[in-house]
């Protein structure tokens, strides 16, 4: 099984520090790389900075999702927001650039109908023409988490690529939206394959450390492992305490999947 290699999601674990200093103790702990959600209140300069300073990748960040007191949680395929929108993708890929991220997660937000994801196809147009030299991101988010959300399914982000035609537009592949919103999660993974661009894991459905609850991440492990899929798997969970006990517990379950896939 081939080894795999893990981004610590600084929106979850140390959450409670400033950027630079959570990609600092991301470094502490092991990571190689880190993404994040929303860096823009720090000076990107800073941020850069610290991920010289430790020699870490910065594979993700999102763009802002609008006004989250009001239930936003992006524009791009919001009706009425669409100036906003391309603004939100436009910081977000100025922001990429300065810091060298691999990658910007445009968030669709909450919307229906065929209006919305003409939208989406357009402000997903821009931002891979925007991003040229980066990757873009789409990811199928849970409705139980987040209610109304554009895209929640894996087959529509499927189908938003083939509209878009941009080879530099990739899909989130989180285990745990996928589990929460649709289930099969093997079976989808491996018809998504060639177009993921990113893994995310959590245990579900409480988005803990993945080492219980109803999906198996010992199955997870293997079929990644298994895949030849070459990327990171982002660490996007809620610790049940420190972050360095939280990973270590993700890491003893790797451990124990590589041993019986060696013994195997």
């Amino acid at each position: 099984m081939k080894g795999l290699g893990f981004s610590a999601n600084l929106g979850f674990l140390w959450a409670d520090l400033p950027l630079p200093d959570a990609i600092r103790a991301a470094a502490r702990a092991g990571f190689a790389a880190v993404e994040c959600h929303w860096p823009y209140v720090h000076d990107p300069a800073d941020v850069r900075a610290a991920l010289e300073e430790t020699g870490l990748r910065m594979v993700s960040l999102n763009t802002d999702p609008g006004d989250r007191a009001a239930g936003d949680f992006g524009l791009a395929a919001v009706a009425g927001r669409e100036a906003e929108a391309r603004r939100a993708i436009d910081e977000a890929v100025d922001y990429a650039r300065a810091i060298d991220a691999e990658a910007v997660h445009v968030m669709a937000g909450r919307a229906e109908g065929d209006y919305a994801r003409g939208l989406f196809v357009e402000a997903l147009a821009h931002a891979c023409y925007r991003a040229i030299g980066r990757t873009v991101l789409i990811e199928p988010i849970n409705r139980q988490d987040v209610p109304g959300y554009f895209l929640h399914r894996v087959e529509d982000a499927l189908s938003l690529l083939a509209d878009v035609g941009a080879p530099n537009l990739k899909i989130m592949f989180d285990f745990y939206h996928v589990q929460r919103s649709q289930g099969d999660v093997t079976r989808r993974f491996h018809e998504a394959l060639s177009h993921i661009g990113h893994v995310q894991i959590a245990a579900v459905p409480d988005r803990g450390v993945p080492d219980h609850g109803e999906l198996s991440y010992d199955h997870v492990f293997r079929v990644l492992g298994g895949s030849g899929y070459s990327g990171l798997v982002g660490a996007e969970f809620r610790p049940d305490g420190r972050p360095e006990q939280a990973l270590r517990r993700m890491r003893r379950l790797q451990r124990g999947v590589a041993a019986k896939g060696s013994a195997g």
